[in-house]
Formats: structure tokens, sequence, C-alpha cells
């Protein structure tokens, strides 16, 4: 098996493949790219070509090779990645030589499969018996036809209270398992009962078409019941990271370059009927930060197709926050002669079309609700616009279009833009002032520029196309121990080594050689001289030297903080030997 990844390895080009989810432009001998896993503005992700490796050196500061980028762009365990690449690369897989068990991909894998029978069981009871005729003539009102249903794979769930539970037994499925995976409900006397029952059922798929779990409507006549029924927060279906329809509209999606975003399953579908291919359903009234992230990998822009009411309009304000960290370009398109999308369509196809043509940029839009709600032409209706503007003014992170509503909103409030800009801060100082009373100030445990400067001078050293030469040069003044931390001591040990042999010295090899526990270590110091950080300017050998002197400074506090002990004049005079030894060291720097 071990030979099986390691030739999946060399079949993948890491650059390619990397550059194929996001931009990569040339650093030197490696490549960087602003980081998909977290925010930021400037790139901290590197890879490297000629190791196959990438690391970020940012918040996140994840790193690894073509399997692990894999398993955290798709959210998918080590043997999903893998399986998924051995189809590229065309390697043969043998999963049953896997020396470890990988419980969470084989329950991942069960569950799933699990998923996709309830979703059959559903569909065929739906389309094919008398049980689900009722569901058939609601989306007959509903306008849907058969070929989208199939598509969509819409089903109905019978008014049982075991019919799937005993239909997944016969496939070997236990009742605990299908507890877990949000299929069954325990009673309080500890029996098991269909969750899903007399519903039109609505398979939620991921971005690969899996089947993670199921929203259930109660039809037209059942009104004392809850409307809608979801899958609950299980081991595969998590509701943050849910978009309805995201398996069907990805390619759409970067077609158009924007992606319109909708409360509801049926103002999903009712689009796609008619051609807009590019719609998503979120579950819930506000976009998370996991659907954004998402998105991102697809679209720098979205439209919100939310509800114009107050409660709308709040759940837009809540996306804003968690957008404008993502730099997305966000418009609203509000419909104003039907209460959603699919009732728009159902009533007035080509209205809906020259309304979606013309959305509103998202900072306009809270400015006109704001003035329909507050239309006085009075001071205090004025203030309550700002009120309700201003904060979301002042998330915004472009300059150019800060400075743009900055200046539309002075219009609007008749005041002049300094008082905006004024007001903006005293919002900022009180947000502010309310993160610092709640912040926990700690000390630093290290030096931050000792530990750059460790990671810089071994990092050029490692990508040095002939490190012996710099070895020869520099790092003969250097020994392990003067690095600050015992991993870096222990790689260089082993570096310096190899150095002292004749035979050709291959980084490659070097780094396969270490110990499982060091080489993730390894991977990041290699790639670190490829960052943004201030000592490219600065020379080698002055950085080596300063490597030298913080390790005697460490030395100095270590012997002035010895403990007393019982025999103390004999420790004295030893220390204070020492201590001159190591003066002397350092003066002679």
């Amino acid at each position: 098996m071990e030979n099986q990844i390691d030739e999946i390895k060399r079949k993948i080009d890491i650059v390619e493949f990397i550059g194929s989810f996001i931009t990569l432009k040339k650093a030197g001998r490696n490549f960087k790219a602003v980081c998909p896993f977290h925010q930021e503005k400037s790139p901290s992700f590197v890879v490297s070509p000629d190791r196959g490796i990438w690391h970020c050196f940012g918040a996140c500061g994840e790193g690894g090779d073509a399997i692990k980028f894999l398993m955290k762009w798709e959210n998918i365990t080590f043997i999903e990645a893998l399986k998924e690449l051995a189809k590229k690369t065309g390697v043969k897989l043998t999963l049953n030589k896997i020396g470890v068990e990988d419980k969470i991909w084989q329950k991942k894998e069960r569950y799933l499969g699990m998923n996709q029978l309830a979703g059959e069981f559903f569909h065929y009871v739906f389309s094919k018996t008398d049980f689900g005729k009722k569901a058939r003539d609601y989306l007959k009102t509903r306008l849907l036809n058969q070929s989208i249903i199939d598509k969509f794979e819409l089903g109905y769930s019978p008014s049982s209270w075991d019919s799937l539970k005993l239909f997944l037994k016969k496939k070997k499925y236990e009742e605990e398992e299908m507890l877990e995976n949000g299929l069954l409900v325990r009673s309080e006397r500890g029996s098991y009962y269909d969750r899903f029952r007399g519903r039109l059922m609505f398979p939620l798929k991921d971005s690969r078409n899996n089947i993670l779990g199921f929203s259930g409507r109660i039809l037209e006549g059942n009104e004392k019941e809850a409307k809608y029924v979801n899958t609950p927060e299980t081991p595969i279906y998590h509701k943050r990271e849910c978009l309805f329809g995201i398996n069907l509209a990805i390619e759409e999606i970067k077609k158009q370059k924007n992606v319109y975003i909708v409360e509801g399953e049926l103002d999903m579908i009712m689009p796609y009927q008619h051609g807009y291919s590019n719609f998503v359903a979120i579950k819930g009234t506000a976009l998370t930060n996991e659907q954004l992230k998402l998105l991102k990998r697809y679209t720098d822009k979205i439209t919100l197709m939310m509800d114009a009411d107050v409660a709308g309009i709040e759940s837009i304000k809540r996306g804003i926050d968690e957008a404008e960290k993502f730099d997305f370009e966000i418009r609203v398109v509000t419909i104003d002669f039907a209460k959603d999308p699919d009732e728009a369509l159902r009533k007035d196809p080509n209205k809906f079309k020259k309304l979606i043509a013309k959305p509103v940029p998202i900072y306009d839009f809270l400015i006109e609700a704001a003035q329909k709600k507050y239309p006085e032409e009075s001071a205090f209706s004025k203030k309550k616009i700002g009120e309700e503007v201003i904060p979301m003014i002042e998330k915004i992170t472009n300059p150019i279009v800060r400075t743009f509503y900055v200046k539309k909103l002075a219009g609007v409030l008749e005041i002049s833009e300094n008082t905006v800009e004024n007001l903006i801060s005293q919002s900022k100082r009180k947000k502010n002032q309310i993160s610092l009373n709640k912040i926990k100030y700690s000390k630093p445990t290290e030096d931050s520029r000792e530990l750059t400067i460790n990671k810089y001078v071994l990092s050029v050293l490692f990508q040095s196309e002939d490190p012996s030469t710099i070895y020869k040069n520099v790092f003969e003044i250097l020994k392990p121990e003067y690095f600050l931390h015992l991993s870096y001591e222990k790689i260089s040990l082993l570096f310096f080594k190899e150095m002292e042999k004749d035979t050709k010295f291959d980084i490659n090899e070097f780094g396969k050689k270490l110990p499982n526990e060091l080489r993730p270590i390894f991977d990041e110091i290699f790639l670190f001289a490829s960052t943004d950080h201030n000592l490219s300017n600065e020379s080698l050998d002055r950085l080596v030297h300063e490597i030298k002197k913080y390790y005697f400074k460490r030395e100095i506090k270590k012997i002035l903080a010895e403990e007393e002990t019982e025999d103390k004049k004999k420790q004295l005079k030893k220390l204070s030997e020492n201590l001159k030894e190591v003066e002397k060291n350092l003066i002679s720097l």
C-alpha cells in the first residue's frame, strides 16, 4: 500500500493539481497563493514542485501533500482522497492492504450507502405506489415536470411508523446506525420509529453528489405539524455546510461567475426548471462561513434573493459579516410581485427574468431599505437611518467601495462626508472596546525574530541547489544545539551528518529518512524562505551569528536561573566559570 501511495504522489504534478483549484504564482523555485483554507489578504500558501508538498504560513498552519490538499478541499477522509487520486493517476489501489483500519471512512461510506438506499426508497414510493399519489398531485399544482422530479430524486415518505426502518433492516443496517444517521427517532420507551412520515422528500447532496441527509416537507392540509423536518446533525450531515442544489449548479456558477442564493428547496428547483442553473438554497436564514468558503471556490460574486421583510433584511445583514471576510461582490434581488422565486416563476416568468437581470448592490439595498423604514424628512429619521447603515458600511474592506458609500450616505443624511467618517470611527471604537474587554493577555513564550531567523536560515540551506557549499562556508559556525526548538536541533543534527558524507545529497531522500514526527516540521521549514518576511535582504552570515548570539543569551539565562542547592559553594564556582566562558563567547561575536 505504501508503494501505491508513493506511486500516486509521483504521478501527480502538485503545481498543476493544486493550480486547478486555486491560482498559483511563481516565487523562485516554488509557487505561492492566498491560502484557500482561511481568510487572508497576503499570500502565505507555498507549494514546492520539487518535493511535492505545500504549507500555509498564515493563521491555519496547514500543510502536506496532494492527498492532504484534496482531503482539506473536499472535506473527505484519507481513503476517499486516495481513491480519487488513484483513479486520476491510473494507479490500481488494493485497499485491503491498509495497515490501520480507517473507521471514520468506513462509517462514512456505510452511512452514505444507507442514505442512497433511503433516497431510492422514497423516490420509488413517490413514483410507483399509490401511497405517493398525494405527493404527485401536490407537485402538479406546483407545476414541476417529471424530468425535474427525477433529476432531483424527489420522493415521499409514507405515513407509517416503520416502513423505512424495515426496508433498511433487510439491507443489513442496524437500528442504532439508522438513529445516528438521522433516519430514525427513539421514543421515551426506547423503541425506534421513522423520522420522516407523510412528507415530500428532498435529498440533500454535497458537491460530489452524495446524499448527506434529507428535508421533508409536510403536504398541504397538515398545518398542525412543522412545515419542514430535516436531518439533524450526524457524522456526515452538517447543516452549516449544506447548500441545496450545489451538485447541479457548480459548472454554471463557474461559467456565469455568479451564484443566486435562495431560502428554500422549491425556490432553487423552480428556477432550475426554467433554465437558471446557478441557483442554490440555504438551510436556515443566514449564510454561514462554511457555505461561503465553498462558494468562494467557484465565484467572487453572490446574489441574494431573500425576503424583503424585516427578518429577511436582518438575515442579509448577518450574511454580510461573513461575506465581507471573503471579499465577495454582494448583490440583492427583491421580488415585489410574489413571495418567493417559486411563486414568481409560476406567476410571470418574463417579469422574473427582467427582475434578476437588475440586481442591486448590497449597500444600496440596505440604504434604500432604511429609507423605506424611516421615510420622514426629519432629523430623527436621518439619525435612525445612520444608526442602521453605518455599522454595515464600517464592515467594507475595499477602500474604493467604502469611499463610494460614505459619499452616498452623506448625501442621503444631508451631512458632510467627514461627519460620516467620524460616525464610522465611533462605531468602530465601540466594537473595539467591547473586544478589548474580552481579551485575555498572555506573555509571548519566545522571541519571534529568533524563531523566524531559525526557520529562514535552515530553509535557505534546504532549498539551495548545492547545500554543501553553504554548509562549508557558513554552517560550520553553527551547532545543532544553537537552534531554538528541539525538533530543529534534531533535524539540523541529521542534516549535518549527511553533509559530512561524500555521497551526493538529495533533499527529498533526506526528508523521507526523517522520523515521522519530524517530517511535517521539516516540510514547513523547507518552504519558509518562500514566504513574506524581511530577512531576504539581510546577510546570511549575519543571521547565522545572530542565531549563535541568541543561543548564548539563553545559556546565560539558564545559568542565572539555576536553583541553589545544599552544596551551594561547590556549585557557585562552577557556575561562575561557566558564566565567564559564555560571556567570553558572546563578546567575541
